[in-house]
């Protein structure tokens, strides 16, 4: 199993599968089990949801998958987890995995990572971003989001948080839009909530409508309609409206050459499953690159 070194000396592993035009998907290739696994299922996530995309496309593709998230939960990056350091870190795998030019899927905050490795790299052949979207990104509403997670999880906020499931990564960065955010208790570190609030502070000058004019390859961006979290006074009653963004953004998005998708019903975890992913990343990919 290959690693790729990243910018702060640690490595992941990376999993390469099926022949083609190379994609890169920073997703867990090893499906959940036991406690974690029903934990996953109460999000509404699939446990198997890295191996359901991989099957989904290593068919017709090759893809190079590498646990992203899990990797800086294990090894937190609370100083360095910037844009550019996420970008360097994603080059390394495809050269690791010895994939020169290759199209890259990401999903929530892994979306925009891939809009920024998309900004510092010529070798991407597509870029497809879903839970995030490209145009008039929530970047001040999502820094207030991890500074108050921050804040939580070095035991700064005081109020006491409601018997209600526990907060994860996942979780902290998107779910239903019914559940109630003031509730939930924190349980990532210090160090691991910090890296978040990095990337975010990095990313307040950031000025998405200059940097899409930069960006040639094809590109595709997509979210659930019920996309949009009120994070509740806990989080100074934060609203991330998803879907709200992408549906103003989208007729200057296709004028762009974008392909701009939202998905009827679904909420931020809705969108990320597998065969709504599925659904539209496989024909837009065999359109792109495959031919």
């Amino acid at each position: 199993m290959p690693k790729a070194r990243l910018h702060d000396g640690s490595s992941i592993d990376i999993e390469v599968h099926g022949i083609g035009p190379a994609v890169l998907l920073p997703v867990n290739p090893q499906p959940a089990e036991g406690a974690q696994a029903d934990e996953m299922r109460t999000w509404g996530v699939d446990p198997a949801l890295g191996r359901s995309l991989i099957d989904g496309l290593s068919d017709r593709f090759q893809v190079v998958a590498f646990d992203y998230e899990g990797h800086v939960l294990a090894v937190p990056k609370p100083d360095t987890l910037t844009p550019e350091a996420i970008a360097a870190d994603f080059l390394a795998v495809a050269d690791a995995a010895g994939v020169d030019r290759f199209a890259f899927y990401g999903y929530s905050w892994l979306a925009l990572s891939g809009l920024q490795l998309a900004l510092r790299t010529d070798r991407l052949t597509a870029l497809a971003m879903g839970g995030f979207p490209p145009l008039n990104g929530p970047y001040a509403e999502m820094l207030r989001v991890t500074a108050a997670t921050h804040a939580m999880a070095t035991g700064e906020d005081t109020q006491t948080p409601g018997d209600v499931p526990e907060a994860d990564a996942d979780s902290a960065w998107g779910g239903s839009a019914d559940f109630d955010w003031n509730s939930v208790e924190i349980t990532m570190t210090e160090t691991q909530t910090r890296q978040f609030v990095t990337l975010y502070e990095a990313l307040e000058s950031f000025d998405d409508r200059v940097a899409l004019q930069r960006i040639m390859c094809p590109r595709l961006s997509f979210v659930g309609s019920a996309d949009t979290i009120t994070y509740g006074p806990r989080w100074g009653d934060v609203i991330v409206d998803m879907a709200g963004i992408l549906a103003a953004t989208r007729p200057e998005l296709q004028s762009l050459g974008w392909g701009v998708h939202v998905l009827d019903g679904l909420d931020h975890t809705g969108a990320m499953q597998p065969d709504n992913v599925l659904s539209l990343l496989r024909p837009w990919l065999e359109i792109q690159i495959a031919n």
